[in-house]
């Protein structure tokens, strides 16, 4: 599933390429996608003719504003995405497209989603915790919201949990999955049982920092494209994080620090990638 560095990617994208422009129309091929609607005409009425006014990001959620005041919610799941297009007959849609969105200006914005987990709804702005109700209690964002290493240290304190599932906690701290929390607490030096209540002011601090330059990085280098190479961004590139990760997805190899051989765990079910040497 994307988390936070691919969702602000494509938040950052869709920004550039499409604020401004106004909804034609909007192509239908499933009702899997935009399942909160009654029907496909319901969908669309409330897209077509309305200008986009900005992006923003919850977690992993896009908010994509329209200037009669909804809100278009997108989700990724586990396989979405959302891809510009020329449109056209050259450019035929992928067998998975669900969504069509073409701009009175030219041009598409598409939603392809193999698996179907992800999805598209409007709603408004006074409505949208009640449709989703996560949105109420996520915790603080590690890009946009920043505090001092002593107020993180103060949550970790009252917690009193162990550091990957605290990390990938959306009530905790928003938009952290399984591949990030790994490569944050690699950076720390940190394992991931260790108990958030038995850190001291250094590890803290590394963690602080471990995370937000991690997350940081990941958008520079555009995301995580896994094998699966579901992900990609908005032109329909793959990320080249991966190419980075010092931890996830390399069991057998030698770590990157000290030479060690990565190791892959389970916690509460899913893989998990670690130093044991490197990380205490």
């Amino acid at each position: 599933m994307p988390e936070l560095p691919e969702v602000e990617t494509l938040r950052r994208d869709l920004e550039r390429e499409v604020v401004g422009k106004r909804v034609k129309q909007v192509e239908v091929t499933g009702m899997r996608s935009i399942r909160r609607h009654p029907n496909k005409k319901h969908f669309a009425s409330k897209l077509e003719g309305h200008k986009i006014t900005g992006v923003d990001r919850r977690g992993k959620y896009l908010l994509v504003g329209l200037d009669g005041g909804d809100i278009l919610v997108a989700h990724l799941g586990m396989s979405g995405q959302l891809l510009r297009a020329k449109g056209g007959a050259r450019e035929k849609p992928d067998k998975h497209t669900h969504v069509i969105i073409t701009f009175t200006q030219g041009g598409q914005l598409r939603f392809v989603d193999p698996r179907t987990f992800g999805e598209l709804f409007l709603t408004t702005p006074e409505d949208l915790e009640d449709q989703v109700p996560e949105l109420a209690h996520l915790g603080f964002d590690p890009v946009d919201d920043m505090m001092s290493w002593t107020r993180f240290g103060d949550l970790l304190s009252a917690k009193k949990a162990k550091l990957k599932p605290l990390l990938m906690d959306q009530k905790f701290v928003a938009g952290i999955g399984n591949i990030y929390s790994d490569e944050i607490l690699f950076s720390a030096g940190l394992r991931y049982d260790r108990s958030s209540d038995s850190l001291s002011s250094q590890e803290v601090r590394r963690l602080y920092r471990a995370m937000v330059e991690t997350l940081q990085d990941a958008i520079k280098h555009r995301g995580s494209s896994l094998a699966d190479e579901q992900y990609r961004d908005l032109f329909g590139k793959l990320g080249d994080f991966q190419a980075q990760h010092k931890v996830y997805d390399r069991e057998g190899n030698a770590c990157r620090r000290c030479r060690s051989t990565i190791v892959r765990i389970k916690v509460n079910g899913r893989s998990s990638f670690l130093c044991e040497q490197c990380q205490v």
